[in-house]
Formats: structure tokens, sequence, C-alpha cells
């Protein structure tokens, strides 16, 4: 059993729940320094990097990804969540309408190549098994995150496995560690366990085992306020010590960087490391990274329709400009050309070999 390792922002009435309220954090716009004074550095706003770079506005290179966010509902209540998901999010869960008006534009548009369906954990959203299925219908690439734990959680949810390997679903799955400790102390008491117990039942239908063109990947992300350390090196630590310990293989370990949204920015203000973690995000700057960078070849798509340049922008509400902001109007043409919506959150996407949706920018 999974015991909650904490409770959502927005259960708690904590004011970060407020996306306008993190935004004038992130904006450094906030006493929150020592004596409640403003911090006296302050990083530049991530604009000027661009133009040091000759790429602001930032545009897109074009749309082959659409990412869904199908809902904040989740068994789980991870210590970083940047969705603020959990067990009290059923109002935010995407509906059938809205689903359908998905896949009129995925049907439309052939340069759309990958769904990626995220979360909360997506597969609670009653539509979940048949929006799959109709995507897959379509013959385009279909991403899972999936949070393995949703696997072992309810017994109607133990044959994911076999659905997800009879429509050739992605699965990309985030496991802090390969140490009980560790993992159990950012995603909550029993996780490591569940999520053991579902990358066995993964791996028995054939994913992740090599030359199967069931793809398992494993999303690493630090437990605090520090830049993930090389992707090759955890990835070798990682399949080694899985197959050793409890014979499990997966294709790919992807680290991605901990934004300052959501939980993790509370957990960087209470630990009072806020400071110290943006001047470091902002000191890793790497122009090489700008040309990867997932903003720039896909749209995110909220629970309730509206369009977001990346997953961390739909955290923080920072909705598309320049085109229109929510799938009933979607437009390619002007979506393709729009200034990509930036702040000093994209210094993390930045930082060292970068961090995206699928690992390492560089």
């Amino acid at each position: 059993m999974v015991k909650q390792r904490s409770k959502t922002l927005s259960s708690r009435g904590n004011e970060l729940a407020d996306t306008f309220y993190q935004l004038k954090v992130i904006s450094f716009d906030l006493p929150f320094g020592k004596n409640g004074q403003k911090p006296e550095n302050i990083i530049p706003p991530f604009e000027e990097k661009l133009q040091e770079a000759g790429l602001h506005p930032l545009r897109p290179h074009g749309l082959q990804i659409f990412q869904i966010n199908i809902g904040k509902l989740c068994n789980q209540s991870c210590a970083h969540c940047h969705v603020d998901a959990g067990p009290d999010k059923k109002r935010e869960n995407m509906s059938r309408e809205t689903l359908e008006r998905c896949l009129q534009i995925i049907a439309a548009h052939p340069q759309i190549e990958t769904v990626d369906i995220t979360g909360g954990a997506p597969e609670m959203n009653p539509h979940f098994r048949w929006f799959v299925e109709e995507v897959s219908k379509l013959g385009r690439q279909i991403i899972n995150r999936c949070n393995l734990t949703i696997i072992v959680s309810n017994p109607k949810f133990r044959d994911l496995p076999e659905f997800f390997a009879r429509h050739k679903v992605q699965v990309v799955s985030s496991l802090p560690h390969y140490n009980r400790l560790r993992t159990d102390r950012q995603r909550g008491e029993g996780v490591f366990e569940a999520s053991i117990e579902a990358l066995k039942m993964l791996n028995a239908v054939g994913y992740g085992i090599e030359g199967s063109e069931l793809e398992l990947h494993l999303v690493y992300n630090p437990s605090g306020a520090f830049l993930p350390a090389g992707q090759a090196s955890l990835e070798a630590d990682f399949k080694q010590q899985l197959q050793r310990k409890y014979g499990i293989s997966f294709h790919r370990l992807l680290t991605i960087t901990n934004l300052p949204v959501s939980r993790f920015l509370e957990y960087l203000l209470e630990s009072g490391q806020y400071e110290s973690y943006m001047e470091t995000l902002h000191q890793a700057f790497n122009p090489a990274t700008l040309q990867g960078l997932m903003c720039r070849n896909m749209v995110s798509v909220s629970w309730d329709g509206y369009l977001y340049d990346c997953d961390f922008n739909q955290m923080l509400d920072l909705k598309v400009q320049d085109t229109p902001a929510h799938l009933d109007d979607f437009d390619i043409e002007t979506f393709v050309k729009r200034p990509i919506v930036v702040n000093r959150h994209c210094y993390g996407c930045t930082a060292g070999a970068g961090s995206s949706c699928g690992g390492e920018v560089v």
C-alpha cells in the first residue's frame, strides 16, 4: 500500500496554488529573502539569454508532438510534483468532448507524429482507454507517462501492461532511484515496492526487453536542489542495479531537471534554497540546448482544452501567444509561427545538458 508523501497545494490552501503568485516568486517580485527582503542577487530575465543567442523571440521548428495533460487526478501526491496532482483533483479531468476535439486535430495534421499522454495518472481518466484505441487507429506513436504504482493500485488497472502492449504504447515511467529509501522519501512509503512489481509485470509482456519493439523508459529527477548527473552514467547504474537486484530491464533512462514550479518551488522556499538553486540554473545555462528545447516542436494541452508551449508553462498558466489559445480555435498556421512564452523557470530546461520530456537535450 502506498502512503501519500504530501498533500496538494490546493488542498492545503497554500498560496502557491495560485499560479499568479508562483510567477511573482519566479520573477523575483516578492520579498522571500532573508529578513523578508528581496534578494540582492536577482538573476536576469531569460529573454536576455535569448537575445545574446540571437533567438529572441524564440519560435517553433514545427509541430510534431501533441502532448495532452489528460487530468490532474492521481493515486499519488509526490513531494516534487510540478502538476500539483493528487487524489483530490477529481474535477481537473479531461472530458470526452475535449478528447474528441484532440482527435480531430491530430487526424487533420499528419505532421503530428506523436501523441504524448500525461497527468496526474492518465489511466485514471475514464476515457483514457478509448482515447488510446482511437489514436492507435490513426497510426500515430503513443507515449503514456505512467507512474507505475497505478498498475498495482487497483485490480481494474492490473491489465494495463497487456493493454499497452496491444496498442504498442511507449511507456515512460518515473522512478526516482533504484534505492527503496530514496524513492519512498520523494514519492511516498511503498512506492518503490509497488513500482518494482509493476516493472516486472511490464517486462513479463515484453516491455523493456532488448530487441523488443515495446519501449519502456524510466525517468530520473534529482531528490533535491541540484542538477542531475550525466544521463548515460545514470542509465548504466540503473540498468546494472535493477537487473542485479530485481531482474528488471528497460530501454533508456531519461534525466529531467527539477523546475521551480508548484510543489518543488514550495520545497525550495521552505528549505531556503530558492535563490541558490536559481543561481545554479542560471550559471549552468548552455546555449547549445536552445535548438532542441521541447517547446519548439510540441503543443501542451490542458485538461480543459487550453494550449501552452510546454507542460511547465501549462502549470504556470502561461498560455500560447499570437495564436488562438484554445483547442476550439486551433490554427496550425499561426501556431507554428508564434513566439514561445518564456520566463526564468526556462533556465531549468537550458542548464547543463538541458532537460526535456525526452531527457537530456544535448
